[in-house]
């Protein structure tokens, strides 16, 4: 069979590490060289020529991650890889994925043809901000979903039986909604009107939550703003607690203070990106046992949809 090369860049190490020893082989040679100018030369120091090359990078911040991972996904096409998989955690820009005013760009479609044009053959992600993103990309791509790992988690280690699930927002509704489904409990959509990015005007709950366990639901958590605002709405509504899980812990500006100032009991979220930080509130759980499962069954060519939670 081909050879698998699983290969990461700079600030992704950490969680490529753990995919490889899943996996059960040590992580590929790759090494960013820098000019003095900070200019990356992406190295990979063994052969590639006809194997399945497994990149894995998330693209959060900084931008440098992008750039070495189209870099090196350049240098293993030219070195005759045989299939380049772009394992990508964390999508960065997904959450540019419209024109939702005049003058904007469609960022996620841009990163899309960008990583296209670099040479890859698929794309592997999880979570994306919306599910249309993957039309962008005319090559396959595996869109996990974090339910496969937060669904066992909540089964073992929390009492269900009070339990109401909420959305922070309009959009995350059918996300939410897949919990609700599958433990068969309440769903409850909290309604938010913005002024500007990251900054809140307005916040109403739809939905009963009284004396109930809540439990929101987003794929995201940046500034932690809508967040912490819908914990606290919600236990102003006379909920008993409020804990929240998100797949990807961007965690910028005032976040961390932010949660460990809010109501959450709780916050899960996974290692798609690296905290800066420790908190007591924030539990990280990893993704790295189910990279490792999808990169094996696209190298045997078995199906990715076996690694879903069946609704």
């Amino acid at each position: 069979m081909v050879d698998v090369k699983i290969l990461t860049t700079t600030n992704s190490r950490y969680l490529g590490e753990k995919i490889a020893d899943y996996y059960g082989q040590p992580l590929g040679d790759l090494i960013i060289k820098r000019f003095s100018d900070g200019e990356m030369q992406p190295v990979i120091n063994e052969s590639v020529r006809g194997g399945f090359v497994f990149f894995i990078t998330s693209t959060c911040q900084p931008h440098e991650n992008l750039i070495e991972l189209l870099l090196a996904i350049d240098a293993a096409k030219r070195a005759s890889a045989g299939y380049i998989t772009a394992v990508i955690p964390y999508f960065g820009y997904a959450r540019q994925d419209r024109k939702d005013k005049p003058r904007v760009p469609i960022s996620a479609k841009l990163i899309a043809n960008l990583l296209q044009a670099a040479g890859a053959d698929r794309i592997m992600t999880m979570d994306l901000h919306a599910d249309q993103i993957q039309g962008f990309f005319d090559i396959p791509v595996d869109h996990l979903k974090s339910e496969a790992i937060y669904l066992p988690y909540l089964q073992e280690n929390l009492d269900l039986t009070n339990v109401i699930f909420a959305s922070p927002d309009v959009g995350g509704v059918k996300r939410a909604r897949t919990y609700a489904k599958h433990f068969n409990r309440p769903l409850v959509i909290c309604d938010k009107y913005r002024k500007r990015a990251n900054e809140i005007a307005e916040m109403t709950v739809i939905g009963e939550v009284k004396d109930a366990d809540v439990i929101l639901v987003d794929d995201l958590v940046d500034t932690a703003g809508t967040l912490c605002r819908a914990a606290d709405i919600i236990m102003k509504k006379g909920a008993k607690s409020v804990r929240a899980l998100c797949t990807h812990p961007v965690l910028s500006g005032k976040a961390y203070e932010n949660v460990e100032n809010s109501v959450l009991e709780e916050l899960l979220v996974c290692d798609t990106i690296p905290l800066t930080q420790e908190s007591s509130r924030i539990k990280v759980l990893s993704t790295a046992k189910l990279f490792a499962r999808a990169i094996r069954n696209t190298h045997e060519h078995r199906s990715i949809s076996a690694l879903f939670v069946e609704q």
